[in-house]
């Protein structure tokens, strides 16, 4: 049934007066950000199931627009004219998309603030639209720029539902400096959190991210359950990060800077 499908049903040409694409379909909620940002409607065939979530950042854009699964029978019967995605469809859908004769827009991996400028800048690039992610991209630049300040030496420390944090070398760590903080936690990369340094030192502020989304609750055998870090944590300054600032590495990540600054300051 697929190989028929990828015989029979042959893309929408790109438009000849624009030269942009104007069947676009979103494979994953990453995707859709950058799709529901950067496009209007009339250019957008179809997004993912996820992007009216409570974790999608552009969930209030994504109202009212058909949904697709990101599977290729499905895909592929919108005869779209280019399919955006970050992981959707699994590892084998942009070579059998292309197989089809369906161009694919593959989202950058944003390791950083500055590779979340340039994911923009080139997903504007592909969409057509590259005028409109450079005024994005000046407007992140000024935003993070009126936060770039020296620290104020207090410490925080990020905390997940599922009692998961981290350290220097993650995206996150960055967010936290760039919000005039330290991070609490030492150990480079993810891990739990520091129960056996929470019992004896306490940080000045909590990043406390992903508690507003009813998929991702604490369980009772979390690290962040633990009676530890009840009593390390409780009545620190806290700033809440809503998942959908922080679950894709998009532009939007300068809401969550813009808290940790506001909370941490003196």
């Amino acid at each position: 049934m697929l190989s028929v499908l990828v015989a029979g049903c042959a893309p929408a040409p790109v438009s000849l007066r624009t030269g942009r694409p104007m069947r676009i379909v979103s494979l994953d909620y990453c995707a859709d950000q950058y799709v529901l940002k950067l496009v209007g409607r009339d250019r957008i065939t179809a997004v993912s199931p996820d992007a009216a979530a409570e974790f999608s950042y552009m969930r209030a854009a994504a109202l009212g627009l058909r949904q697709v699964r990101p599977q290729a029978e499905d895909v592929l019967l919108l005869k779209p004219d280019m399919v955006v995605r970050s992981y959707g469809g699994g590892p084998n859908a942009a070579a059998l998309f292309e197989r089809a004769g369906v161009p694919v827009l593959q989202l950058g991996y944003a390791p950083d603030l500055a590779g979340i400028r340039t994911v923009l800048l080139d997903t504007a690039t592909g969409l057509g639209e590259r005028a409109r992610g450079e005024a994005m991209a000046a407007a992140f630049d000024a935003r993070l720029a009126a936060l770039r300040r020296a620290s104020t030496g207090k410490s925080a420390l990020y905390v997940t539902p599922g009692g998961v944090t981290t350290g220097p070398g993650s995206i996150v760590d960055e967010m936290l400096r760039a919000g005039g903080l330290v991070n609490f936690q030492t150990a480079g990369g993810w891990g739990p959190l520091p129960l056996e340094r929470l019992a004896y030192a306490q940080p000045d502020v909590v990043a406390a991210a992903f508690f507003d989304t009813r998929w991702n609750r604490p369980d009772p055998w979390s690290a962040a359950a633990h009676p530890v870090v009840g009593r390390a944590l409780k009545g620190l300054p806290t700033a809440e990060l809503p998942g959908a600032w922080t679950a894709c590495g998009g532009w939007f990540v300068l809401d969550a800077v813009e808290k940790l600054a506001q909370v941490g300051r003196p």
